[in-house]
């Protein structure tokens, strides 16, 4: 393995064999990619993860600039495509078509590695995942992502691990889909869904700690409140309000369970936050609440940075391809990251690792060019030799 000097210091040079390398223990547990015909398939599930994380590093704008790199371009060709290369119609009929279930068992298992090799943070607040809703611009010929009159977009709901800083559970709908039902489906068990106020449902409060669910949700300001005992507020302290409370409407919404509300100031403005964590001191649950940014952070660096949303598929099995293979990537790099640098994932290092894999390219080039001029210089010389008298 070759080693740059950068910054005065010696950095292993990353590959994408390299970056991939976590996949390799998963393999065995993913169902094979399996042909609708009697032909063989043109590439396996290894293969086409192969390619999609090549098209999230890279600056391609769409699925057609992908194929075409990887039918001209010497590096993509050698040591991204199929051995047998790859067509137009075979990339974009398996997109469509398959490759779900596929991605789907080696992201869940991909996010298991990760949890297990990144570091904890904030384990004295509990097993904490974000939870959010992600619109996704499509085009009008994408008829399941109805979302008003000549407007297209799916919704992603997605739970973000929060200790570790990576996306955990995923499910995509149309634009119009509601986010709420989607919480049981997230969190498990003895986790906290961190939650903004849209998700705010009083009877949803009550069905989630009777399924051993936590939550800790902002509310809206004008909730009604009944108080049902106050606990002594810290001077000088940005909270303002704590006590244990029903919410809701009597006869109407109210909670059945009594909830633990906060209320605090940040930079001027007042929050309310509700959770059935009575075991968290208010600063916690306001800190808590806080952490939900991270998931806002990133949805935006994910949208900016990878190539997720220039759609190469129009069906929801293409457009859950595309997803799920970037959420694959993120992790990859986020494991890949911290293994090389003891960091989380920046732009930085995913140009640096861009500029890396066009640089082993142009290296690569060159030395099969090199190759091929000494193998040519040799059969000159062969050539030009006199042959002995007989």
């Amino acid at each position: 393995m070759k080693s740059v000097k950068l910054y005065s210091r010696q950095h292993i040079v990353p590959t994408q064999s390299q970056l991939l390398k976590p996949l390799k223990s998963i393999w065995a547990k993913v169902p094979p990619l399996r042909s609708r015909s009697n032909k063989p398939l043109a590439m396996n599930t290894e293969e086409l993860l192969n390619i999609l994380t090549y098209y999230h590093l890279q600056e391609f704008s769409s699925g057609s600039e992908l194929i075409q790199a990887l039918q001209e371009d010497d590096y993509a060709r050698n040591f991204v495509a199929p051995a047998g290369g790859i067509k137009h119609s075979t990339f974009f009929d398996t997109v469509n078509d398959r490759g779900v279930e596929q991605l789907l068992a080696v992201f869940t298992e991909l996010q298991k590695q990760a949890s297990g090799i990144l570091p904890s943070q904030y384990s004295e607040l509990g097993d904490l995942v974000a939870i959010d809703g992600s619109l996704i611009d499509s085009v009008l010929s994408m008829h399941w992502a109805e979302y008003r009159i000549n407007s297209k977009k799916a919704k992603l709901h997605l739970g973000f691990n929060l200790n570790h800083g990576i996306p955990r559970k995923l499910f995509l709908t149309e634009g119009s889909g509601a986010e709420r039902p989607f919480v049981s489906s997230i969190i498990e068990p003895g986790q906290t869904g961190v939650l903004d106020r849209g998700y705010q449902a009083h009877h949803l409060f009550d069905q989630w700690q009777k399924d051993g669910c936590h939550f800790v949700c902002r509310i809206k300001e004008a909730t009604h409140k009944e108080i049902i005992e106050e606990f002594p507020v810290k001077e000088n302290s940005h909270v303002f309000f704590d006590a244990m409370v029903l919410l809701g409407v009597p006869g109407a919404n109210q909670t059945q369970k009594p909830v633990h509300l906060v209320g605090y100031n940040i930079e001027g403005k007042s929050y309310w936050v509700a959770t059935d964590r009575f075991d968290l001191l208010a600063e916690q649950v306001a800190l808590v609440y806080k952490l939900r940014w991270d998931i806002e952070s990133f949805f935006k660096w994910w949208k900016r940075h990878l190539k997720v949303y220039h759609l190469f598929a129009r069906s929801k099995n293409g457009l859950m391809v595309q997803i799920l293979s970037g959420l694959i990537t993120y992790l990859l790099l986020a494991i890949y990251c911290h293994e090389q640098h003891g960091e989380s994932v920046s732009i930085h290092r995913v140009r640096q690792l861009r500029n890396q894999i066009r640089n082993e390219a142009i290296q690569q080039a060159q030395t099969q060019t090199a190759m091929q001029n000494r193998k040519r210089g040799k059969h000159l010389k062969r050539l030009k030799k006199p042959h002995a008298n007989s």
